[in-house]
């Protein structure tokens, strides 16, 4: 008899445990089960107009906005533009300050940029900055190469000679002073050129100096003739008197 009573017992107690599993069970079902957006996964509490509001200890909160509605999201991660910010109290999402940002590691610092912007120490840029050069794989600007400044313009001179020609081409240069982070990034021109007027067009004792002494001499030599062929015609006038 006594044997009975305590077989009837467990199996009202085992009853009893059931349903309180079966209630505990409905109720989680019920907190899950506000719709697919919201959705109550990883809440710690949550409402069926606003979602969640209090997340589990590793997860984020993020407040998504829908038009006029807004309801709270427990995320392992944050979405673009909004960075993790851990706190006492509950971790949130916070949004990116910075323009042109589609991730941040704080409020302050871009880790990627927009498509089609440039990373250079935590901003966001169309183009990378002077001294420096965008390295188009990455979308960031690391250090380009830097070079001095201009020389003086050199002698005007053409092939190789400072005389003889109208025209000729003047040079001027510049150094590297640091080269650049990688050697795929090019380095700015270090040397120009342009069109300059020869200060002498004729050369001393070239060509054109040599065919002056032969005119010269060939005018002298035809005065000579000229005044030898004189004096004959003079000498035979007086003969002939």
């Amino acid at each position: 008899m006594q044997f009975r009573l305590f077989s009837f017992a467990l199996l009202i107690l085992n009853c009893m445990d059931y349903g309180h599993c079966q209630a505990s069970r409905w109720r989680r079902s019920k907190r899950a089960s506000y719709g697919p957006n919201p959705i109550c996964k990883g809440c710690l509490s949550c409402s069926k107009d606003n979602g969640c509001i209090r997340c589990q200890h590793k997860l984020f909160f993020f407040l998504r906005r829908e038009g006029m509605r807004q309801y709270g999201e427990c995320l392992h991660s944050c979405p673009s533009g909004y960075y993790g910010l851990r706190t006492p109290d509950m971790n949130r999402c916070s949004r990116c300050r910075i323009e042109n940002c589609d991730s941040c590691f704080s409020r302050d610092f871009c880790t990627k940029c927009k498509t089609g912007f440039y990373s250079h120490r935590g901003r966001c840029f169309r183009g990378c900055p002077p001294g420096f050069a965008a390295l188009e794989e990455l979308m960031e600007c690391v250090e380009g190469c830097e070079v001095g400044q201009w020389s003086e313009w050199g002698t005007c001179s053409r092939n190789n000679k400072t005389c003889g020609f109208k025209w000729g081409l003047e040079t001027r240069t510049r150094q590297i002073v640091k080269k650049p982070a990688k050697d795929t990034i090019p380095c700015p021109t270090i040397a120009e050129s342009r069109r300059c007027k020869m200060a002498m067009r004729h050369c001393p004792g070239g060509r054109r100096a040599t065919k002056t002494k032969e005119k010269k001499k060939k005018k002298k030599n035809l005065m000579e003739r000229a005044q030898k062929q004189h004096s004959i015609f003079l000498a035979t006038d007086k003969t002939s008197q």
